[in-house]
């Protein structure tokens, strides 16, 4: 729908206001990247650059509170980590500044890649561009609810009626450290002896995208000694369909085996801490004995370039943080 009242901001106005702000500084870090992935979205549809994107809808004051709003509120619920349901998706047409565009949008396309959806059949826009931004960044597991104790429950409706079912979105707050850490999931093996070795490296990072738990590829040997490789994929079973068929698509193999099993995983958790490299991001694990802190590589691994020091230094910095953080408790 068009907003003609709107004033037209680009993603440079959007990001200096957000930076410039009086926000938590976790808070300006989550809605710069939302910002920052719509933006990527509506730049590769329309052939812009970045930084000169125009928000015509998303532009305006309503949508930018509906994003740093969700960010102060995540970060003041002290939510950890989310996870969601496959995204139902409506059909038809949209009128905009650019036009009649088909639903789900171009720029809803973009952001949804590698997660699992569905048609739910009705003629309506169910998941705008910025709704896809914020499932994009917040939610990294597309899997069933986890077991845990709900502590509370929230309902966001929308102004149109649907025969069939009510508009509105759910969310559901938990803890999953007071329940049980035991889960069911399927693991996917497929053997491989004719496959380029080259083209592994890519595989996994579908397969992960896409919502695997874990991959791994181990070296064994095949019929007439043929050398190959046993590719095993752990997942929900939200996407395991999605993953099969990749694993058809991006593989050789001729046929996937497919087993439910059960997993058992220590409750965790993220968090941030102080070190000299600056803030970053880590992964506390309580078992048995208390809570363990550990370095999330890819933070690590940013810190180190940022600072030209060796990325064992950054970690032998969280480890030494971390054993006496523990020790203080």
């Amino acid at each position: 729908a068009k907003h003609p009242d709107h004033h037209h901001r680009t993603f440079r106005d959007i990001d200096q206001a957000i930076k410039q702000s009086s926000l938590d500084a976790a808070v300006k870090e989550h809605s710069r990247e939302v910002f920052l992935n719509l933006a990527k979205a509506e730049a590769a549809v329309h052939a812009t650059p970045v930084e000169t994107v125009h928000f015509h809808e998303v532009g305006a004051v309503d949508s930018i509170v509906d994003i740093v709003g969700s960010a102060i509120g995540f970060h003041y619920l002290g939510i950890e980590e989310f996870y969601a349901s496959a995204l139902p998706l409506g059909h038809g047409f949209v009128n905009c500044q650019h036009g009649r565009l088909p639903l789900p949008a171009p720029a809803t396309v973009r952001l949804l890649k590698g997660i699992p959806v569905y048609d739910a059949g009705i003629d309506e826009e169910l998941v705008t561009p910025t709704g896809a931004a914020l499932i994009r960044h917040y939610v990294k597991r597309f899997e069933g609810m986890p077991a845990m104790a709900l502590q509370s429950c929230g309902y966001g409706a929308g102004h149109r009626e649907f025969a069939d079912r009510p508009n509105m979105l759910r969310l559901i707050l938990g803890n999953i450290r007071e329940m049980e850490t035991t889960e069911q999931v399927w693991s996917l093996e497929t053997n491989l002896d004719d496959m380029n070795p080259e083209y592994t490296g890519y595989v996994i990072e579908r397969l992960l995208a896409a919502g695997a738990l874990d991959v791994t590829l181990t070296p064994v040997y095949m019929k007439k000694n043929r050398p190959g490789m046993l590719l095993t994929v752990l997942c929900s079973d939200v996407v395991r369909p999605q993953l099969m068929q990749l694993l058809f698509q991006e593989t050789t193999t001729a046929g996937i085996r497919a087993c439910r099993m059960q997993r058992t995983v220590l409750p965790r958790r993220q968090s941030v801490i102080a070190t000299r490299f600056g803030r970053l991001k880590v992964k506390i694990l309580t078992g048995p004995d208390g809570d363990q802190i550990m370095p999330e590589f890819e933070a690590c691994r940013a810190a180190a370039l940022r600072h030209k020091v060796a990325l064992k230094d950054v970690y032998a910095e969280v480890i030494a943080l971390g054993s006496t953080l523990k020790h203080k408790k």
